[in-house]
């Protein structure tokens, strides 16, 4: 009696589960671009027949949301944790916020890339964008509270003061990459080092 080989069983389905999946595909949409990508795409990309790769997700949609949510879920985190930040000072809560959304960026490097890239096509992306200005309504009050602390300086606007931070944040991607060259807590400080230096008020 001969023993089956468990590689046959396999043979043109491999098998990934729903998390790999969604690695591969977020790594596919940033390569090629959401809307150039096709589930037959994916699907090559995966090893699947085109007909297979819809016993693993419903739709490109579906993965497009999950790997957003991916990011705007952990960046919202951030702002809950900031927010509940008890009795540290609106200044430290702030500057604590931007160290934690490297940290995110780093360590959720490829969906925070995808984020970064949708421009609001179709409800996703809308959705999408919306929440982002949540983050940035959310982070601007902060900067607004440690204005008013007298510790930030109140000689700028503080929706512009975010928008600035988290444009130095979100510019890691262009020039961070997933191999873990980057330790992602020195690079949080780092980073927070050179923005807040700029922004303690003097004298």
């Amino acid at each position: 009696m001969t023993t089956p080989d468990p590689s046959a069983r396999r043979r043109g389905r491999p098998g990934y589960d729903q998390a790999t999946v969604l690695r591969r595909a977020i790594d596919l949409f940033n390569r090629q671009g959401y809307d150039a990508t096709s589930m037959g795409d994916l699907a090559a990309e995966l090893g699947f027949t085109k007909s297979a790769i819809y016993h693993h997700v419903p739709s490109k949609t579906h993965l497009l949301k999950e790997a957003l949510d991916e990011a705007l879920d952990n960046l919202t985190e951030v702002l809950d944790r900031a927010e509940a930040g008890g009795s540290g000072s609106a200044y430290q809560r702030l500057r604590g916020a931007v160290r934690d959304s490297i940290e995110v960026l780093v360590e959720h490097l490829p969906a925070v890339t995808l984020l970064l890239r949708v421009r609001g096509n179709g409800e996703v992306e809308q959705e999408a964008l919306r929440r982002r200005r949540v983050i940035d309504d959310r982070l601007a009050a902060l900067v607004q509270a440690a204005v008013a602390e007298g510790v930030v300086r109140d000689d700028l606007d503080p929706y512009l003061i975010s928008r600035l931070l988290f444009g130095m944040v979100n510019s890691l991607v262009e020039w961070v990459r997933p191999d873990g060259r980057y330790d992602a807590h020195q690079l949080a400080e780092a980073v927070a080092t050179a923005a807040f230096d700029g922004l303690t008020r003097r004298g």
